[in-house]
This record gives C-alpha cells, structure tokens and sequence, in this order.
C-alpha cells in the first residue's frame, strides 16, 4: 500500500501518483514553490486519487482561485467515497475550508488530529498567522495553536516541519527564546523551507535582534531567490528591519524591489496586507509615499478582495482607501457593519472601530483617531495575523498620541513595548514624547 510521508495509507494504485503527491505535499508545507505541479501530476497519474485532487484545491484557495478551488473540492468529496475514512475526514476538512465554513473545519480538524495527529495538511490549516486558529476571532489563538502543537509533538520528534510550527507558536505566544531555539533546529534540518525562514523573522523582530535579522535574511533570500512562495513576505520583513532601525529609505527600495503588486509571485492576501501595512508604516515615519504605490496597492486589493469578508483583508483595505481619501471605505465599513450585525464578523465591532481609526488618522483627526484605536485595542489579538502585523495598529495609536499632544500616553505605551524588546524606532518615539511632555504649555 502506498503511504504519506507521515507513514498515513494513500488509497491510490499508483507509486508514481503517491510519489507526486508526497513531493507535493512537501512542498506546500515547507512553503516552496512547485506544489500545483507536483499534484497535477499525481493526478494525472490517477484521476481518481482524491487526496491529490483536494490538495490541489487548497493551493487554488491559496491564490485566490476560488471558483476553481471550490469545484476540485467538490470532485475530491466525491472521489473520497471509495478511500479509507480517515482520507475522507481529511477531505471533508479541507473541502470545509475552501468552501467558506471555517468553524466546520477548526472543529474537524480539532476531532481528526486526536486521532490522526500526523495528518499533516489537516494540521496546518489550524497553524500559522493565516491558520483557522488565527482568524477564527478567539482572544486565546495564539495558546489554542500551542496547545495544540504541544499535545501532539510526541507523533513527530524531530520532523523539520513540525518543529517550524512548534517554534512559531512558542515565539507569537511569547516564549520568545524557545521559538528561537526550536525554529532554528528546524531550519538546520531544511534549510529549503519557507516557513522556518519566517518563523525566524518573527523570533528575530520580537527578541529586537535587527542585526541577526537583517543578516539572516539577506542570506538565505540570496541563497533561495525565487523558490518560496513566501518570497516577498519575507521581503517585508527585511522592510520592517529598515522601519525599525530607522532607514525609511531602505524599506520603501525594498518596497519597490521585491514586494509591490507588480513584482509580487505570491498568494493575495500576502501581497495585499504586505503592502498596505508597510506603506502606510513608513507614512507613520514622516516618509512620503508616492501616491502612486497607494494606487497600485488600491487596485490590487480592489480585484481580489472587492467585497468584505476576509476581514484581514478587509482592515488592509481600510489603510489604502484612508491614504488614499477612496470613498470605497464607507462601502466596506457599510459591509462590515451588516457581516458583524449577522454574527459573521469574526474580530466582532473592533475590526470596524479599528477601520474607524484609521479613517480618522488619514484625515489627521488625531484625536478621534486615539480615541478609536484605544478604545479597540483590548481586542486587537482577535484580528489574527502575527504579533508583528497586529503592532501596526498600536503604532498609529502611538503616533496619533503623539500628534495630538497626548505624550504621555504615548511614552507609556511605548515605554511598555520596550520592556519587551528593544527597538530604535520606538526610542526615538519615546524621545519625542518626553521632550514634549516636558515642555511648559
């Protein structure tokens, strides 16, 4: 009988089909380019092998193929019917996903592992800043992708894979050290994975090791240019090194270089929060963003994702159409508005007051603006994403502070992050706020 890599039985006669999907499935979670034609070819190895087909499916969903992932979903429940019924849970799990019912799949996938904890692809729709845990609008996801991985790492010793999301989620859920440590084992084992390389990032960005970094990501990017998916995102990190060390001019080159739409080779939504939250970053550093690039970034955003609905998208697209004074801003907050009053809207009101916030801030009405964005700031986590993502909003309440004379609100909301790690862009913030505050009125 054919099998995983996991050692999980493959309902499919054909080795060469199993060989594909192995390969691709390899590919997919280490982030690595080549994943839709290593299953295309399984399944032209067998037409009938419906984990292949669902695989498939998942990377549609990935690039925003939709349509086309919803009908590969439907044809793999349907192939599944004659496979073992662990393949057809994992089917029903993914197809669940792609379908738009992610509580279905959060809580499938929650029963699936307890009994097939090294079913790999089911594993990670739960992990990651994009994973149903991140955006299922829980206070708690960054523990509940913990836990998780902590109940189950006995399956999977030393696997480069697993240890990549062990060390993730120790780093976003503040054990910092650990998901150093462990995140750097992994890459060791497979230096050819895309996800330990951004696990690392964030480990480097929260311990505020810019140098280590920087370093570290201008090697592996030059040594792997190309092969990863996650290419350009970890090209927004090398970004957010200059931003916080500082080099506004770097960052907005890096921008231009290898991140914008027109450069961009990697999934959506990706691409479209990647370049939002760093433009309007560097807004936030006093650098002049060419109206330009807001525009690119608006007509992106625009085409894949014109409605609400992916609420990370959709506070993404409230950033643009604020720098960009866009009317659109009242549609989506109107679409927000109805999603949240169905109980659709996962991150609930605050994603709206956030999108508020940001609203304001453009219009530099600092005050509302703080107002706002503190007022929504308990219940950002719910937002998803990372921590590093997450940050951008306590950095325009930061800065709105600062603006609006606020300082020593400002410089005990930063003073409050540099406990946690040191930064250079929030020291000289801190500076600004304190030599304001100590000025006679």
């Amino acid at each position: 009988m054919n099998r995983d890599s996991y050692g999980l039985p493959l309902t499919t006669g054909s080795d060469s089909a199993a060989a594909f999907y192995r390969d691709g499935v390899e590919l997919l979670l280490s982030a690595w380019c080549g994943s839709e034609q290593a299953f295309d070819k399984a399944i032209s190895e067998d037409p009938g092998f419906a984990l292949a087909h669902i695989a498939r499916a998942r990377v549609h969903q990935l690039h925003m193929e939709i349509a086309e992932a919803r009908t590969m979903a439907a044809l793999a429940r349907e192939l599944a019917t004659i496979a073992t019924r662990r393949e057809r849970q994992h089917v029903a799990i993914l197809a669940a996903a792609i379908e738009g019912k992610p509580k279905d799949a959060l809580t499938g996938a929650e029963q699936h592992l307890d009994e097939f904890p090294c079913d790999a692809l089911v594993f990670g729709l739960l992990l990651g800043a994009f994973g149903l845990y991140a955006f299922s609008g829980r206070a708690d996801h960054d523990a509940a992708r913990l836990a998780i991985c902590e109940r189950h790492a006995r399956h999977y010793g030393e696997d480069w894979w697993f240890l990549t999301y062990l060390g993730w989620s120790h780093t976003e859920a503040g054990n910092v050290r650990a998901g150093r440590t462990i995140t750097e084992r992994a890459i060791a084992i497979r230096p050819q994975n895309g996800n330990a390389a951004h696990a690392l990032s964030h480990a480097h960005f929260e311990q505020g090791d810019a140098l280590a970094g920087d370093a570290f990501l201008s090697e592996w990017l030059l040594a792997h240019d190309g092969k990863s998916y996650l290419q350009g995102h970890l090209s927004w990190h090398v970004a957010l090194v200059a931003v916080e060390s500082g080099d506004a001019d770097r960052a907005l080159k890096t921008y231009n270089e290898r991140i914008r739409p027109s450069e961009a080779r990697y999934p959506p939504l990706n691409v479209f929060t990647d370049c939002a939250s760093l433009l309007w970053r560097l807004t936030l550093s006093d650098k002049t963003v060419p109206a330009s690039q807001w525009n690119e970034a608006a007509e992106y955003g625009n085409r894949f994702f014109p409605r609400a609905g992916a609420h990370f998208a959709d506070l993404h697209h409230a950033l643009v159409a604020a720098a960009t004074d866009s009317d659109s801003l009242e549609t989506r907050l109107a679409e927000l508005e109805s999603l949240e009053a169905r109980g659709s809207l996962a991150p609930g009101s605050s994603a709206i007051d956030l999108c508020r916030g940001a609203k304001a801030f453009a219009q530099r009405d600092y005050d509302k603006a703080a107002d706002l964005l503190e007022a929504a700031m308990p219940a950002v986590v719910q937002i998803g994403g990372s921590h590093a993502q997450r940050e951008l909003w306590e950095d325009t309440l930061i800065v709105a502070c600062l603006r609006s004379g606020r300082n020593h609100k400002a410089a005990k909301l930063i003073s409050a992050r540099l406990q946690r790690r040191p930064s250079r862009r929030d020291q000289a913030w801190l500076r600004r706020a304190e030599m304001a505050a100590d000025k006679p009125s």
